[in-house]
């Protein structure tokens, strides 16, 4: 899944997004757990569980997503996980892309941050814009009740 025809950039490239991904990565997983417990770690860090996916594949997952608008169920099979896991994966990842910008071609220190640091750019630059509008259908299941744990689901198909 690493090669360039699925993410759409380089080995190297890609290697150096997931060096550069890797500590805000952790760091937010650190904050979100501390938050849950309430408290800092009683073990030392690397104790417990490992995860399911690990972050480079993490990466490589929302990159595939982001380039194919595959669905997570058709990913999740070819990482063997289930479909919440790439989901929350690409949850995950996609708003420390965001924050990192959108690189341009040919100058290695401009990074565009916003839809409208992209029209500014444009603008300047006398860069004509097509946007795609292309519909992407979504399945969204109506009158499933949210259920507790323990608790099985019995819906009625009409």
């Amino acid at each position: 899944m690493s090669h360039r025809i699925c993410t759409g950039i380089g080995r190297r490239k890609l290697g150096k997004l997931i060096e550069e991904l890797a500590q805000p990565w952790l760091a937010q997983q650190e904050s979100r757990l501390r938050d849950r417990r309430g408290r800092d770690r009683l073990r030392a860090e690397g104790a417990g569980p490992g995860h399911e996916l690990p972050f480079a594949d993490r990466v490589i997952a929302t990159l595939v997503i982001l380039r194919f608008q595959l669905p997570h169920a058709a990913l999740a099979v070819f990482y063997s996980v289930h479909r919440s896991t790439i989901t929350r994966a690409a949850g995950e990842i996609r708003p420390l892309l965001a924050q990192r910008g959108f690189a341009v071609p040919g100058q290695p220190g401009l990074r565009l941050q916003t839809l409208a640091d992209v029209f500014a750019y444009a603008a300047a630059r006398g860069v004509k814009l097509r946007i795609d509008g292309t519909e992407v259908q979504v399945r969204r299941p109506c009158g499933v009740p949210k259920l507790g744990k323990g608790r099985d689901l019995r819906v009625r198909l009409r």
